[in-house]
């Protein structure tokens, strides 16, 4: 019965992280090119340049595909809360739904129908009222990402809440501590500044593979240069976000920033930082490193000074914090370390490429100079840039859910609590076979849909004048009787 309980949990463990990781794939890119569009459009009614115009609805085409894709896998992420998570839903029910049905009755609506006036009404309305229509768009989308990651967070660091004594669950006492808490703001800014990251460089490697071919310079340069702006600014802010929670993480989750950083024994002043190690996590222990004195007190506090614990300082400390608690006394509360240390180093180097790769682009790209279409190797690094979000944003998203194991709800309730008691080895074997097919295919259509936008061109987008309804000329309609016919003297 071991055997089976625990290929049951790890079953139901690689279904929540497919479906979550390949919804994630969509969910930042869509904000994030949400908000491109919108300041493309904003500049088409600056500057009255027909081509900003085209560009918005040219890449506006494949924000909608994304953000079709991102729907349905979102709604089957939340069928496996059901299917696999039910003793979670039940003691988080009270929590999670609040966040949730203010995301589907708010955010949702108002992202969704100002998606159908934006589509529908390009010769409906002047220039600056269908722009804000977008920009409602782009703000829908970051308010929904909100009210997730408020329930998120709340896995995270529980706060506002009380256990109640005959159901044994969490209750909702405070909706305004949910709302402040300290994870949500440090977690909200670093996922906006990453969607921006992933939808601009995602743009920018598409147009460098079109300027590979030559094909409609003039409309891809002008792509680069409105995506890379955006690239650069959202990489900065992500690098700087990024910072403050890792600092946050050092005090609210120790053991997961001790990972991230490779150490199982304190750090006491002279701070030296694992640049690269090996690990024994059998044993417990780092076989070897690379270290550089002071730069993780830097990087933790601010300072040279200070003391980072190590995981087997807090493995011990949790250990008698729980002890004699049923559901949370357990043997061991390692992080897996490996897929941390390296996560964390594939984020925080990848940020640091973007801005770099952003500087490089807008030099080779400025007004007056071809040199980009000279730099053939930046284009082919340009265009490889085009996957590497969707890494990063995986191995963001290992950190934040890894560094949490052994907790669902970090001190409340423990994954191998949460499983659902019903399921069974071969319904988790065949429900993540169909939703890995599922998400094959949903992730072929995105991108063969993506890859016609992008072989049709931009002339393949119509651009419309735009006008108010009171301006719009009247249709001419034939009469049926032949009025003329009764106008005699």
């Amino acid at each position: 019965m071991l055997n089976v309980g625990l290929s049951m949990l790890s079953l139901s463990r690689f279904q929540f992280a497919m479906t979550t990781v390949f919804h994630f794939f969509f969910v930042p890119f869509s904000i994030g090119l949400a908000f491109i569009v919108a300041v493309m459009e904003t500049i088409y009614v600056v500057k009255k340049d027909k081509t900003y115009q085209k560009m918005a609805q040219f890449w506006g085409k494949i924000f909608l595909y994304s953000f079709a894709v991102g729907v349905v896998t979102g709604i089957i992420q939340e069928f496996q809360f059901g299917m696999n998570w039910s003793e979670y839903s039940r003691f988080m029910g009270d929590i999670f739904g609040a966040p949730l049905a203010i995301e589907a009755l708010a955010a949702f609506f108002l992202e969704s129908t100002f998606i159908g006036l934006w589509m529908f009404t390009w010769d409906r309305f002047k220039p600056g009222i269908h722009a804000l229509f977008i920009w409602l768009v782009a703000f829908g989308s970051s308010l929904s990402a909100l009210w997730i990651l408020a329930a998120n967070s709340f896995m995270q660091n529980p706060v506002g809440y009380m256990i109640n004594a005959k159901t044994g669950r969490v209750q909702m006492t405070s909706f305004s501590q949910v709302l402040t808490n300290p994870q949500l703001w440090n977690e909200f800014p670093h996922v906006i500044f990453g969607a921006g990251v992933t939808a601009a460089f995602v743009v920018a490697g598409c147009a460098a593979w079109r300027l590979l071919k030559k094909d409609h310079e003039d409309f891809y340069r002008k792509t680069l240069k409105v995506v890379l702006v955006i690239g650069l600014l959202a990489s900065v802010g992500s690098i700087v976000s990024g910072d403050s929670s890792a600092r946050y993480v050092v005090k609210d989750q120790p053991m997961k920033f001790a990972a991230m950083e490779g150490l199982y024994k304190n750090s006491t002043n002279k701070g030296e930082w694992a640049a690269i190690a090996s690990f024994d996590t059998k044993n417990h222990k780092t076989n070897w490193s690379i270290d550089i004195p002071y730069v993780l007190n830097i990087l933790s506090y601010h300072k040279l000074s200070g003391t980072v614990k190590g995981q087997n300082t807090v493995n011990k400390e949790l250990k008698a914090k729980y002890a004699g608690q049923k559901g949370k006394e357990l043997k061991s509360y390692y992080v897996p370390t490996k897929t941390l240390f390296w996560s964390f180093r594939v984020m925080s180097g990848a940020g640091a490429l973007f801005a770099l790769v952003a500087i490089i682009g807008l030099f080779f790209n400025r007004k007056k100079s071809q040199a980009i279409m000279k730099q053939r190797w930046f284009l082919y690094v340009l265009g490889l840039c085009l996957w590497l979000p969707f890494i990063v944003n995986s191995a963001g998203w290992f950190i934040t859910e890894f560094g949490r194991y052994p907790w669902v709800v970090y001190g409340l309730l423990t994954i191998a609590d949460a499983v659902s008691p019903t399921s069974t080895v071969a319904s988790l074997l065949f429900t993540n076979i169909v939703y890995f097919c599922l998400f094959a295919g949903l992730g072929m259509v995105m991108i063969v849909l993506s890859h016609r936008v992008l072989k049709a061109g931009p002339d393949s987008v119509e651009t419309n004048n735009y006008s108010s309804v009171k301006d719009a000329p009247e249709a001419k309609v034939e009469d049926p009787f032949g009025q003329e016919a009764f106008n005699h003297d």
